[in-house]
């Protein structure tokens, strides 16, 4: 096996030429835009290629504005030895990192990686079967720092509940919501999330929702919005190389 090491434009174009991430699929959706889509200037990323020439791999390490100090990376491989491989050309010892992967593969990033927080994400997608309009006079657009859509409720001269987009792909857009604990049960956060939701679906791309599993609350804020479970997992960690 090789490491493809080329400009960042050539290799994005390889990998999306090549058809080894799907760009339709909501499993894929979050691996695809940090390989693919994430801002040029603050992402790197490693192919590996099979003896036959073929990828069979990919890690994408990209500087976000959640944590300056902690980069996301993004992993795909066929096996767990390209898995192992990939990790150890990209990441840097005693850096921490936040990881997202295959449930499958999980076991062989524990294994590098020095993980303190684990958990396996629920890809929700939007539903417009079960889409209902609904209008709150509450609900007010705003704009976040980096310009991207954002709906509010205020209380009290302060935000009580907030839903936004953390990422967007030509195809996908994933969705935050967060609600103040004193604000909980008035049905805030669903209705800034559908206020979200509606917009990315009128702009022509499929919203998204992590729900990660054992966190019933905001399962039930997501299929009360109209979300559904697509079936596919996200392995996440956040942890030091070692």
């Amino acid at each position: 096996m090789n490491s493809d090491r080329a400009t960042l434009t050539t290799q994005r174009t390889r990998l999306e030429r090549e058809g080894f991430l799907s760009l339709t699929a909501p499993g894929d959706a979050v691996a695809a835009y940090y390989a693919l889509y994430h801002d040029p200037s603050r992402s790197q990323l490693w192919l590996q290629r099979s003896e036959a020439g073929q990828i069979n791999g990919f890690v994408a390490v990209c500087q976000t504005g959640f944590n300056l100090f902690q980069p996301t990376v993004a992993l795909r491989a066929s096996t767990d030895g390209v898995a192992v491989g990939l990790l150890r050309q990209a990441l840097q010892p005693g850096r921490p990192y936040y990881i997202v992967t295959t449930p499958t593969l999980g076991p062989a990033v524990q294994a590098a990686v020095h993980l303190e927080r684990v958990g396996i994400n629920r890809v929700y997608r939007f539903n417009l079967r079960r889409f209902r309009p609904e209008i709150n006079v509450l609900v007010q657009p705003a704009r976040s720092a980096d310009g991207s859509p954002r709906f509010v409720i205020r209380s009290q001269d302060q935000i009580a509940a907030e839903a936004g987009v953390n990422w967007r792909s030509p195809n996908f857009a994933e969705l935050y919501v967060h609600t103040q604990p004193q604000a909980r049960g008035r049905g805030w956060g669903k209705a800034v999330v559908v206020a979200c939701a509606t917009l990315l679906i009128h702009s022509g791309v499929q919203p998204l929702y992590m729900a990660t599993e054992g966190d019933e609350a905001s399962v039930r804020l997501a299929e009360s919005a109209g979300f559904v479970d697509s079936g596919a997992r996200e392995f996440a960690g956040a942890g030091v190389y070692q």
